[in-house]
């Protein structure tokens, strides 16, 4: 039911690189981590970029709206800086960045839809159609095979807290597959998952209980959690079915991780 790696590092580096840039991206790839989490919005020329804050001041110094500013001149930003000296002048990357990285170096990706209010069915439609563009080789194998979506682990998976974003990306690339977020699960999550044709459920695992995760798996869906970083937790939900999990603690939970508990 999930072919996709267990332990997945998240925005790129955890807490050890600034999140969502190419040198969180390299950092989880020398700690052994061939999976990562990262969040996209659109520039104001609709170009994806890593992000995800709509405005800036926490990783990009300066007032302002990522909507309001070119793919271009966010990258002369400096989104590194904040996390250490030793990052300064590391930019604003492009999610067509991250795709050439991550298919260079066998990274799989979730990528997370994260919208700008306002901007909700067009980032999905737009990063669902860049993302179905560039695995257009895989999707045509796919398609060739009559495989189901969990058969291509090759595949990105697309998530996003807004049902919106997700739907458009579903009209958009119906087979790049989908994962529906929510903090906490409520009552019609299989619901939501059916109308998205969506693969798995993502939720805090905060506010998971043993009995919703098994509910979850007898549907049929794969279970994936964030953000956990303690170990003792990891294995505790490990054990309860979830299927996969985010980490900003990569340094602490490994990649290999799940498998060292089974």
């Amino acid at each position: 039911m999930w072919p996709y790696p267990k332990v997945v590092a998240h925005r790129g580096g955890g807490t050890l690189a600034p999140e969502n840039t190419l040198a969180a991206m390299r950092c989880g790839l020398q700690l052994g981590f061939h999976a990562v989490e990262f969040d996209v919005m659109l520039a104001r020329d609709g170009v994806p970029v890593l992000m995800h804050d709509a405005v800036f001041g926490r990783t990009v110094r300066g007032v302002g709206r990522v909507a309001d500013f070119s793919a271009d001149e966010l990258a002369a930003l400096d989104a590194g800086s904040w996390l250490g000296p030793q990052f300064a002048g590391e930019p604003v990357c492009t999610y067509r960045q991250v795709l050439e990285f991550c298919r260079q170096n066998g990274i799989w990706m979730n990528v997370e839809i994260k919208p700008a209010e306002g901007f909700e069915v067009e980032t999905g439609r737009v990063v669902a159609q860049v993302t179905e563009e560039f695995f257009a080789a895989e999707v045509a194998a796919h398609a060739a095979s009559r495989r189901g979506a969990w058969a291509d682990p090759a595949l990105p998976l697309l998530s996003s807290f807004s049902f919106a974003a997700l739907r458009a990306a579903q009209v958009a690339a119906p087979d790049i597959p989908r994962g529906f977020l929510t903090d906490a699960i409520e009552d019609d999550w299989q619901e939501r998952l059916q109308e998205l044709d969506a693969v798995a459920l993502h939720t805090n695992h905060k506010y998971l209980s043993p009995m919703q995760a098994q509910s979850v798996s007898q549907a049929g869906y794969g279970l994936f959690c964030y953000t956990v970083n303690k170990p003792a937790r990891a294995k505790e939900i490990l054990g309860w079915g979830v299927d996969g999990f985010c980490t900003d603690r990569i340094d602490l939970i490994g990649a290999d991780f799940a498998g060292a508990q089974g």
